[in-house]
């Protein structure tokens, strides 16, 4: 399926100054109006091998309109979850096995945009020039401020603040979240893995975001990150008009 009006997007992956391996993808398809990060989990291969796996799943060719493809995305990742999942069976005898991945994929057709996601990567918005996450965190740190009101500061104290509460892979049933919206002109989307946010502040973000080409947005936030102590892999995937 082609998508008519014409949306130009750049995409980056680092391994950042401190890991040893890049565990993170990603997917850019202008031309079929979509668009993926994946961030691994898992140590050594696995990790790489998970975000992988969610990159040639979601890349596979898809028709139909925009509900019909969101359905098929939706599948193929409850169906690599189970893989996933199977895969951790075989491999029982070794507890530290973990295989699995966040994912943020964002389909756009017309005037139309459906985000997906499970994990930590997240879906920016920079629209008017104001910045919107729409994507929420599936993190215990986000749990604790969303369950127990705790301030930001005060979650982010605690010893397992930044594990996952949902991944694909991570358990034997997936929950996706989706948010759906129009676009308006001069829409710019931004997804990205956590380790390239966690460095930033939402004024360096939007300020890479109001700059007029999606290479040069990609350009000043990786310079912003990879001058810090980029602890981590670092992705993302700039989309525009």
């Amino acid at each position: 399926m082609q998508v008519t009006n014409t949306w130009r997007s750049a995409a980056r992956t680092e391994v950042g100054k401190v890991r040893a391996r890049n565990e993170d993808a990603f997917l850019a398809m202008p031309e079929q109006g979509l668009w993926v990060v994946a961030d691994g989990m898992g140590g050594h291969q696995n990790g790489a091998l998970a975000s992988r796996l969610i990159v040639e799943y979601l890349g596979e060719p898809s028709e139909g309109d925009l509900q019909q493809r969101l359905g098929e995305l939706r599948k193929r990742l409850h169906g690599l979850n189970r893989r996933l999942g199977q895969e951790l069976t075989v491999t029982a005898e070794r507890p530290d096995t973990l295989i699995g991945s966040t994912v943020v994929a964002l389909l756009i057709e017309d005037d139309r945009a459906a985000c997906v996601w499970a994990g930590d990567s997240r879906c920016y918005l920079w629209r008017g020039s104001r910045l919107y996450q729409l994507s929420r965190d599936h993190s215990l740190l986000q749990q604790l401020i969303d369950e127990q009101q705790l301030s930001p500061a005060e979650a982010a104290r605690h010893p397992a603040a930044h594990a996952l509460t949902r991944a694909i892979g991570a358990s034997e049933e997936l929950k996706l979240e989706i948010l759906e919206l129009d676009i308006l002109p001069g829409d710019v989307f931004l997804l990205c893995s956590d380790g390239l946010y966690q460095d930033l502040s939402a004024d360096e973000l939007g300020a890479a975001l109001n700059l007029p080409a999606p290479q040069l947005t990609l350009n000043r936030l990786f310079q912003r990150v990879l001058d810090g102590p980029a602890r981590d892999n670092l992705s993302a995937v700039v989309i525009r008009r």
